[in-house]
């Protein structure tokens, strides 16, 4: 079973925090690729649309994502130690919302939108992304409010080369 474990906030080291809404208005500011995360397993099938994702490293190939430790997804994908990142074209908003929770799906529902399907994990993959990457789960750190995810990459869809989404200035562009 894979452990997790705190890593300890300045708070807790008696230096004030910086304010959260100043940040969040910050990171607004800041454009990011959209995916849809999923995972399934013996905890379920469970996903959610994120933009903190990034590589780590190539060799071995691995993801990180970062996940609201409060929400049913983050203790899906951590039982389940598998997860597809799917990265949306342009034309995936329907797809971006429901996952984002703005309509008004909740659980499996949300795979009643878009086409699915598996690579190697068993994770959802979704058929119209850009690429899709299929992970075993590594590492996931407890920071704050939210797990910190590695996970090493055991697969590779590419989709059709088309216009990207990406969230900025809290809205969806076409790149």
């Amino acid at each position: 079973m894979l452990k997790t474990q705190p890593v300890p906030n300045s708070a807790d080291a008696g230096t004030p925090g910086l304010d959260s809404a100043l940040f969040r208005e910050g990171m607004s500011r800041v454009a990011a690729a959209v995916h849809i995360v999923t995972t399934d397993g013996s905890a379920g099938r469970a996903g959610f649309t994120a933009t903190a994702v990034t590589p780590v490293t190539d060799d071995p190939a691995s993801l990180l994502i970062c996940v609201n430790a409060a929400g049913r997804t983050a203790q899906a994908l951590i039982s389940n130690e598998v997860f597809c990142i799917n990265t949306l074209g342009a034309d995936d908003i329907p797809v971006a919302d429901a996952f984002a929770g703005r309509a008004n799906l909740h659980g499996q529902d949300r795979f009643t939108l878009g086409q699915w399907d598996t690579l190697a994990t068993g994770a959802p993959l979704l058929k119209s992304s850009l690429v899709s990457f299929d992970c075993r789960l590594t590492d996931a750190r407890l920071v704050a409010t939210h797990y910190v995810i590695v996970g090493e990459i055991v697969a590779i869809r590419l989709g059709e080369p088309k216009p990207a989404l990406v969230y900025q200035g809290r809205l969806y562009h076409r790149l």
